[in-house]
């Protein structure tokens, strides 16, 4: 009988064993149970294999001289060298082959497969690698319950089928089926046909006439090599289970991403299966998603045949799922550990991708956790998209809720800008190119950084979120701090490290400086508001104030960054798209030239930038430009090519040829990098819990102060001209130009009540605005008085309060006010909390952080209170107090502070005099140890008597939750034990209260 190929035996690999490979159709290999490995070849002393009965052998048809040939000597996976072709040419037999692994062969549902096939090691290997299930009908056949498709050979057009034919089909001749492929420009090699439920195995291969003898020897070679070695396959299997498969996001990217991890990874040794589901029925549902897996697309240098091939496998790996109540979740996991049972695979791990709202989060969280986790061993990923909450406290309250369900490594947040092909080579190319940077990248040579992304759509049809949400939250928040961090945060030994890139990112989001109202312009295009009105339900008359612009100031406390402004601006129906990162450079040189010769060549006078060019815009393409006056980058030539030259594109205002310009070689959505990072599981690229409160703690005070702020109208488009261009001024940034001003005509009555404000509270003078005016008054007020004591008496003393109130003062003395006489102050602590002086919770850290540290006091002139003496805290043995009053009278004529800074408790305390306390409020002591009704109990404290004798006192008090409190000061008189702000009053100075309006009015 005649056959196209023979069994190859088993070799060592590596100190492994290797298990034989089963090709042909006259020989079976040894039998054994499904699962088993076991080998076609006779080992030295093994028994031989016996033979199948005549009546159970697959007949193939007469090929006429297809003899069986022996498989490929040493035959690596996936490459056929010449001279190999040349060793089969001449005949030789050097024994038989490997496990190659490169073909593709696709069996249909539902084939037998020839009694003792499936029970072949390579054969079951592959199977078990590439999700195909097996089963044993009752005569003992091995059938296909799903089909076996296996990576193509790249560089050659080969294609192993094994597929059901048409009705018509199966009636057709050889010489009419040799026809029907000769027509698609084919050339048949050697066939064979199994009696497999009218089904063939038919090699083709896409190559010149060959010899008779080297097309039959190739039947065996590409059918033994398509089934990958069991090396690779004991990986496990992988359950992908996308959750929202039907929804936008799942509709452009995510599918298309997962489609491209499956081609990927098809022989990376793991077998996958794709589940999708959504709300939606069954039968809907499915029908959805499968529109959307129709249309999955392969990268353009994908080898069409191996596209049609891998798509088509996808598409039946893939299934649909609704999942609405626990016991949908509950029959998802026994579904899959059906699977993996029947089949005998060990489960690797599994993917949850959450493509749905945040407020759906917490309850598919607890059904994951309670019913679908996987066994012990295998691992478990969640895949979160933004937004992660509104606020801090939000994302505060999302990330404890999720906490209670997953781990921080199985949780992996997504910004897609991370995946962005620019974006992720910042750190791989300051890595790379750090002789050159590390002399430059810093605050002696930058002059700024971009981080910028502008868009011409505007927010129709998707104002709901918009409304909710605003530029602010949708970009600059996530996207434009995530690029902005990996330019500035410092390089770690090993940028592969996920625990040190993440660990330094969050060091140089800490040292960023507070944002306060004046880091910010806001702008929002004039149709926004009538869109509003026609996509929402919202009153008649409503106005929002919501941004679709904003350009944000921000300033990094870091030595290597100070001074250096960031900016970070966005927007929507704006000229352009585009997105980039861009760090200029300072200009030290001086050119006498005329600007002819200036720009020749390389020259010094020319800007010096590098820009990572996100996409779109003039360039169209994710880039990395460097000036050709800085230093010609070293880039990893087999991911980034060099462009060329062009001077007929200006970026900048520059010709590109002024670059060193490198684009990817192969470009690659961003959805599909971060879902292959999920897959290796590199938590680098995606946004862990502490960085995420962070952030947010970040940019919750702008947003904050903002979100009353109304933003400069702007038409839209090209029309906007120089109406969004903004400047730096003293530390702030505001428009250039001043904003048309409209005079309105208002149809109704003009309002004729209004709430006067009184210039004195508690019969002291009162200074009232919104909280950042009120601040910057109170600095300026500040300076004022140092600068009027330094001039009466050489020195100024100053008494200042902890808490969170004062840390914007402190940001704004630090920032704006270099005229302050800091060589001539003295800086006391008006309270303190007894912990170490080094302690988060320690008024004197918070006013290191925020001031001492950024302003040249001298060192003799700080006076932390000594809370910690002896190795004890606040103990009253050590005699604290006493010292730091002792040193008060040393140094303070009088004991008299030139200025006290006070704030104010929601239950009336001030500094850390308590109401009914025992001491402070009254007697001889000058500082005192308290007890606070909260954590921290223990403090020391200025008393009041010292207090109220200072020159100056300054309370100011801030926020919608100091209101009650302010509203009760106002009505009652002097009763210390109650409230003891209200005993302060200096016996020969002058009390003011700085107050905001929310504080005031509520």
């Amino acid at each position: 009988m005649e056959g196209c190929g023979r069994d190859a035996g088993c070799r060592m690999r590596d100190g492994r064993r290797d298990a034989g490979c089963t090709g042909g159709c006259s020989r079976s290999p040894a039998r054994g149970r499904l699962g088993q490995r076991s080998s076609g070849r006779r080992d030295r002393g093994a028994a031989p294999a016996r033979p199948l009965p005549a009546r159970s052998r697959p007949r193939c048809p007469a090929a006429r001289g297809s003899a069986a040939r022996p498989g490929l000597p040493g035959h690596r996976p996936g490459l056929l060298g010449a001279g190999e072709l040349q060793r089969l040419v001449r005949g030789r037999r050097a024994g038989p082959a490997r496990c190659p692994g490169a073909a593709t062969a696709a069996v249909t549902r539902g084939s037998a497969l020839p009694q003792g096939f499936g029970s072949g090691c390579c054969h079951d290997a592959g199977a078990r690698a590439h999700g195909v299930r097996l089963s044993q009908s009752q005569k003992g056949q091995t059938r296909i319950r799903a089909p076996l498709i296996l990576p193509l050979m790249k560089g050659t057009a080969c294609l192993i089928c094994a597929a059901h034919l048409s009705t018509d089909q199966r009636h057709q001749t050889q010489e009419e089926q040799e026809l029907r492929w000769e027509r698609l420009g084919r050339r048949r090699i050697s066939s064979c046909f199994w009696g497999l439920q009218g089904s063939c195995v038919t090699v083709f291969l896409a190559l010149p006439p060959l010899p008779k003898m080297l097309g039959r020897v190739l039947c065996t070679v590409l059918f033994v090599g398509a089934l990958p070695s069991p090396a690779g396959a004991s990986q496990g299997h992988i359950s992908v289970i996308l959750l929202g498969a039907t929804g936008d996001l799942a509709k452009k990217y995510l599918w298309q991403g997962l489609f491209q991890l499956y081609m990927d990874q098809v022989s990376s040794g793991h077998s996958f299966t794709f589940h999708g589901a959504a709300l939606a029925a069954l039968e809907p549902g499915q029908r959805l998603m499968f529109d959307v897996l129709k249309k999955l697309s392969c990268p353009p240098d994908e080898p069409p045949n191996r596209c049609a091939v891998l798509k088509d496998q996808f598409l039946k790996l893939s299934q649909y799922h609704q999942l609405k109540t626990a016991e949908d979740y509950t029959a998802l996991n026994r579904e899959i550990e059906t699977l993996l049972s029947q089949e005998g695979l060990q489960e690797a791990g599994r993917i949850f991708y959450f493509s749905v709202p945040p407020f759906a989060y917490t309850d598919i969280a607890g059904h994951i956790n309670g019913s679908c986790r996987p066994r012990a061993g295998a691992w478990l990923r969640v895949v979160l998209e933004k937004p992660f909450g509104h606020d801090l406290p939000s994302a505060q309250q999302l990330a404890a809720q999720l906490a209670g369900f997953f781990r921080e490594e199985e949780m992996y947040r997504v910004d897609h800008y991370l995946g962005k092909q620019a974006v992720a080579h910042i750190l791989p190319f300051r890595d790379q190119n750090r002789q050159f940077l590390d002399p430059i990248w810093n605050r002696h040579h930058v002059e700024r950084v971009e981080v910028v992304l502008k868009e011409t759509v505007d927010a129709k049809g998707r104002t709901s979120f918009y409304e909710q949400y605003g530029v602010i939250r949708d970009v600059l928040q996530n996207h434009l701090t995530e690029a902005l961090l990996f330019l500035i945060m410092e390089l770690p030994a090993n940028v592969s490290s996920a625990q040190e890139v993440v660990q330094h990112k969050l060091q140089a989001l800490q040292a960023l400086w507070g944002l306060q109202r004046s880091s910010a312009v806001l702008g929002q295009y004039q149709a926004y508001d009538s869109q509003v009105q026609e996509e929402l339900p919202e009153a008649r008359g409503h106005v929002s104030t919501t941004p679709t612009f904003a350009g944000v100031l921000i300033h990094s406390r870091s030595l290597r960054w100070e001074g250096v402004p960031f900016l970070l601006t966005s927007g929507k129906a704006l000229d352009e798209r585009v997105g980039y990162a861009r760090v200029l450079f300072r200009n030290r040189a001086y050119c006498p030239q005329s600007g002819t010769l200036r720009d020749a060549g390389h020259s010094q006078c020319k800007p010096k930038q590098i820009i990572f060019y996100f996409g779109h815009g003039a360039l169209n393409t994710p880039a990395v430009l460097v000036s050709r006056n800085l230093f010609q980058p070293a880039m990893p030539k087999d991911s980034w090519k060099e462009g060329g030259a062009r001077s007929d594109l200006h970026i900048f205002g520059q010709p590109l040829s002024d670059f060193y310009m490198y684009s990817p070689v192969k470009e690659r959505d961003a959805y599909s990098v971060l879902i292959s990072h999920i897959y290796h599981g590199r938590k680098d690229f995606f946004i862990t819990t502490e960085s995420l409160l962070a952030s947010w703690a970040f940019w919750t005070p702008l947003l904050d102060s903002t979100s009353r702020q109304p933003p400069r109208l702007y038409p839209g488009g090209v029309e906007n001209q120089q109406l969004l261009d903004f400047e730096m001024v003293a530390g702030a940034v505001e428009f250039s130009l001043a904003e048309p001003a409209e005079l309105l005509h208002p149809s109704g009555q003009m309002p004729n009540e209004f709430r006067a404000i009184q210039s004195q509270f508690r019969q002291s003078p009162l200074v009232s605005a919104w909280a950042e005016e009120l601040i910057a008054r109170l600095a300026s007020d500040m300076e004022e008085a140092a600068v009027q004591s330094v001039a009466r008496s050489g020195q100024f003393h100053l008494a200042l309060s902890g808490g969170s109130s004062p840390v914007g003062l402190f940001q704004r003395l630090a920032r704006h006010h270099h005229g302050f006489p800091w060589q001539h102050s003295h800086v006391w602590l008006a309270d303190e909390r007894c912990v170490p002086l080094t302690d988060s919770e320690s008024n004197f850290q918070g006013l290191h952080r925020h001031l001492l540290q950024h302003v040249r006091v001298p060192y003799l002139n700080i006076h932390p209170m000594p809370v910690h003496l002896n190795r004890r805290l606040c103990v009253e043995e050590d005699g604290g107090a006493e010292l730091y009053a002792q040193d008060i009278a040393a140094l303070v004529a009088n004991a008299s502070f030139d200025l006290v800074l006070l704030g104010v408790g929601t239950d009336g305390h001030t500094a850390s005099l308590f109401p009914r306390s025992e001491h402070g409020l009254e007697g001889a002591p000058t500082v005192v140890l308290t007890e606070s009704p909260f954590k921290p109990h223990q403090r020391m404290s200025l008393s009041l008597p010292l207090i109220n004798r200072a020159r100056q006192v300054f309370v100011l008090v801030l926020g919608r939750g100091k209101h009650d409190i302010t509203t009760l000061l106002s009505r009652v008189g002097r009763e210390p034990h109650k409230w003891p702000i209200s005993g302060v009053s200096p016996s020969s100075g002058q009390l003011v209260w700085y107050v905001d309006y929310e504080a005031l009015l509520g």
